[in-house]
């Protein structure tokens, strides 16, 4: 073979290379979900009776309303365990900031909505359903781009979730720990069947910088033993103790959630 064919062959297979990993890349970026944006809005109710009023307002004109917006996989949730209170967790999964920002102005406009919502919002403003609403906006990461629903969560079946926040001293510290669930807590979670939901990289809230995940099981008892399953894990046990993590969480805080009947997820 002279020298001029080599060099064609080695070209045509070098362009053949070339165009293989633009394709593989393209590829990938086609079939890897965009990010999903996550609020979760938080109405602080007095007592029981006004937390069933706003969880009938969620179920009956809100969520509804939502879903016309193209906007699903709602979850609506009230706390459980010993230090419960009378809060509705409402989580609402965006797929673009856009679906948020029109929000406002898509519910004023929706007759359907204000109609289911009218006995609501006739409530004496000096005895009002809550006291405040308290919200944070997050950013999904990476390493879980949308919203992973159970099985048994699908199913309706009995089911409990745990949100979780984990404060951080800066704003550094916070994205090394979004990095370390990325290259491999993640992983561990699902492998110790914790039931990962979402995770979110705080962007707008009272408390940053912090990121907060759901996580989820059956009941109490599975919950717990999965738990015991992610402490003793090999790849755990190599993640915590890397320098580059040391002191990314200065803060844990753990609220058990039940759905109500209405609840997406």
């Amino acid at each position: 073979m002279n020298p001029q064919t080599s060099r064609r062959r080695f070209l045509a297979g070098l362009l053949a290379t070339c165009s293989a990993l633009t394709f593989g890349a393209a590829h990938a970026e086609e079939t890897t979900p965009p990010q999903e944006y996550y609020e979760i809005r938080i109405y602080r109710c007095p007592t029981a009776e006004k937390q069933q009023a706003v969880v009938n307002y969620v179920e009956s004109a809100l969520l509804p309303a939502l879903n016309r917006q193209k906007i699903d996989r709602v979850g609506i949730f009230t706390p459980t365990g010993e230090n419960a209170d009378h809060s509705v967790f409402v989580l609402i999964p965006y797929r673009t900031l856009d679906l948020l920002g029109s929000l406002n102005a898509a519910l004023a406009a929706d007759s359907a909505y204000q109609a289911a919502a009218a006995d609501y919002f006739k409530m004496d403003p000096k005895d009002p359903a809550y006291t405040r609403i308290e919200s944070r906006l997050m950013k999904a990461f990476s390493g879980i781009p949308v919203l992973e629903q159970p099985a048994y969560s699908k199913e309706k079946k009995p089911r409990l979730f745990e949100l979780r926040t984990y404060e951080s001293a800066n704003a550094h510290k916070a994205q090394l720990k979004v990095e370390m669930f990325n290259k491999g807590e993640i992983d561990i979670m699902r492998e110790v069947q914790l039931g990962p939901v979402f995770f979110g990289e705080t962007l707008i809230s009272n408390d940053v910088p912090n990121l907060t995940y759901m996580l989820s099981a059956e009941n109490e008892e599975d919950h717990q033993t999965h738990w015991k399953g992610f402490g003793p894990h090999p790849q755990w046990q190599i993640l915590k103790k890397m320098d580059r993590y040391k002191d990314t969480v200065s803060k844990i805080i753990s609220t058990k959630l039940v759905p109500t009947a209405g609840s997406q997820l």
